[in-house]
């Protein structure tokens, strides 16, 4: 017998309800990593108490969410990474880009990331480090802020207008650095002039000593779906070389867009 066939009709709904609400309260905590608590989950959404109380007992005990103990807030926890590491792995985007960011980080030397949007940040899903003496920490499933890299900046830069001026009302524009935008009507006047001049710019806003050059890649129907980023530590940091490394960054993600144009 087709155990289908037999299946409550109510059950199936009521399953797919739970469901639903495991995904809005998950989803309120990626795009909000480390700043809400149960109390301000509750305002946010629509559901008892007991219930996202109930919810996020489960998601923590699957390993998908995270609790701060000193403050009581949420983040996205390691399996939910690891579960997108292996999707990152065979997809697409990441597939195409690879030859493309390899190419940028031998003709330049330094450290190439390629990001995605989540949320309102962005997250990692390609790193090739360069081959000199200083590294940078970060790795792949490294979730940033929009408003302090390169990548965040290039991402929101391609949005429709309407798009990036909500996103930036909404984003919690903390500072990373001393040098990070903490101001919704600064940040908006950088993303004009990254459209203006075609490649965004971290002047050491995300880590100290760093400047990153990045730009976005587009999908078929002219959306952003990520963007690339080159990293150059303060000390090797030259005008005339910084020059040539914007042109690279377009070209590569420029190369990446139409590659990802040929994607049935």
């Amino acid at each position: 017998m087709n155990e289908g066939a037999g299946a409550n009709p109510r059950t199936q709904v009521q399953g797919t309800a739970s469901f639903s609400k495991f995904m809005v309260v998950l989803n309120a905590i990626a795009d909000h990593p480390g700043r809400l608590d149960i109390a301000r989950l509750g305002r946010q959404l629509p559901y008892p108490r007991g219930t996202l109380y109930r919810i996020v007992t489960a998601l923590i005990a699957e390993g998908l969410v995270t609790e701060n103990l000193e403050t009581g807030t949420y983040q996205l926890g390691h399996r939910l990474i690891q579960l997108a590491s292996k999707s990152w792995e065979t997809s697409d985007l990441r597939s195409i880009a690879r030859d493309h960011i390899e190419a940028l980080r031998n003709a330049t030397g330094e450290t190439v990331h390629l990001a995605v949007p989540s949320g309102h940040g962005m997250v990692y899903i390609d790193k090739l480090e360069s081959p000199r003496t200083v590294r940078m920490t970060s790795r792949i499933g490294t979730r940033v802020e929009m408003h302090s890299t390169s990548v965040g900046k290039a991402y929101l830069a391609g949005l429709p207008e309407e798009d990036c001026r909500r996103i930036i009302e909404e984003l919690d524009l903390k500072p990373r650095t001393r040098n990070t935008i903490t101001d919704a009507g600064t940040l908006y006047t950088e993303i004009v002039k990254t459209r203006i001049r075609g490649y965004s710019y971290d002047n050491e806003e995300n880590e100290p000593d760093i400047r990153c050059f990045g730009g976005a890649i587009f999908d078929r129907s002219g959306k952003p779906v990520g963007g690339v980023s080159l990293s150059i530590p303060i000390y090797r940091y030259d005008e005339d070389r910084a020059r040539t490394y914007v042109e690279k960054v377009r070209e590569t993600v420029q190369a990446i867009t139409a590659a990802l144009a040929t994607v049935v």
